[in-house]
């Protein structure tokens, strides 16, 4: 079963308003929706970032070495000579 939802007011500048009202009006959607959406797309950004910076702690702690980087040049050299260019 859902859980009930929330109603909750915050307060946006009028020029984003406006326009999220424009286009929110000719897409037919409700205003609930458009903000639900949003908010999901942030926060899906928050976790997406997240993970960045996770990936780029471990390569800090444990970057590649020459044989990895040697490797990468190798593959790379491969891939791309088989490209019609």
């Amino acid at each position: 079963m859902a859980k009930p939802a929330r109603k909750v007011a915050v307060s946006i500048p009028a020029a984003l308003y406006q326009a999220v009202e424009r286009v929110r009006k000719a897409s037919g959607r409700s205003r609930s929706s458009v903000m639900q959406d949003a908010l999901r797309h942030w926060l899906d950004s928050q976790a997406q970032a997240a993970l960045v910076r996770e990936y780029e702690a471990g390569y800090r702690r444990k970057p590649e070495g020459r044989r990895e980087i040697k490797a990468a040049e190798a593959a790379a050299v491969r891939l791309l000579s088989a490209e019609d260019w």
